[in-house]
């Protein structure tokens, strides 16, 4: 799912009114569109026209998904030749923001829909993992798999651990992994989300545990970069030690 930001569609509205707006009003609307190749023998000229067109299209398209190159392009070139606006400058200020308004509207309602599927996804989960051998339930509702036990101090709410870990949701999809960069982290412990504040304690320096969060002690409804919201978390965690 891609949200629409105040700071993209800005940007392509800038964009456009930028190109519309250099209007000198002359009458001249021939538009025709020209079917260009472009290869590496292309003249600097097309190649640097090509470009510009690309760089734009692609910085932009997560804006305007729906986006109408037509018109786009008509308004480009009308623009950029000078010809005559078929808007006024009002008119396309409005629409640009009646625009942002629909898709933000849109993209709330998807991610509050997107909420719920999750929940009941996350909740079906933990109702079965819960059953299976191994795992403890906390009365948080957090969930844990004991790998290796551990021998050294466990940590408190207020200290400093170092840890390798590995994130994933519950289709599996790997979205963190300090294995995967090659270095561990260190992270004050009352710093993260509730489920790694609390499971972390039990935990003692040379364990290794999974753990199951549930979305109210993970990042909630607001989810985060590459999390969804609502969604219940999957954290396989080495804890190496406590500063």
């Amino acid at each position: 799912m891609k949200k629409i930001t105040t700071l993209a569609l800005t940007t392509l509205a800038s964009t456009l009114l930028l190109a519309t707006g250099c209007s000198t009003n002359n009458g001249n609307q021939e538009t025709a569109v020209q079917s260009v190749s472009i290869t590496e023998q292309s003249t600097a000229n097309e190649k640097v026209g090509y470009s510009l067109g690309y760089m734009m299209a692609e910085g932009n398209k997560e804006a305007v998904g729906d986006l109408n190159l037509d018109t786009f392009e008509q308004g480009f070139r009308d623009g950029y030749e000078g010809n005559e606006s078929a808007l006024t400058q009002e008119q396309m200020q409005e629409v640009l923001i009646a625009y942002q308004q629909e898709q933000e509207e849109k993209f709330v309602q998807d991610m509050q829909a997107q909420a719920v599927e999750n929940q009941a996804e996350g909740e079906a989960f933990l109702a079965a993992n819960a059953q299976k051998p191994g795992v403890q339930v906390t009365d948080s509702g957090l969930q844990y798999k004991v790998i290796t036990p551990g021998t050294g101090q466990s940590p408190t709410a207020t200290d400093v651990v170092e840890v390798n870990y590995e994130g994933k949701l519950i289709d599996g999809t790997v979205f963190d992994s300090s294995y995967e960069r090659g270095q561990p982290v260190e992270f004050p412990l009352n710093q993260v989300i509730a489920g790694w504040t609390e499971g972390l304690q039990l935990m003692k320096e040379g364990a290794k545990y999974e753990f199951y969060i549930p979305a109210d002690i993970a990042y909630g409804e607001a989810g985060n970069a590459g999390i969804e919201p609502n969604s219940t978390l999957i954290f396989t965690v080495e804890l190496l030690d406590v500063k």
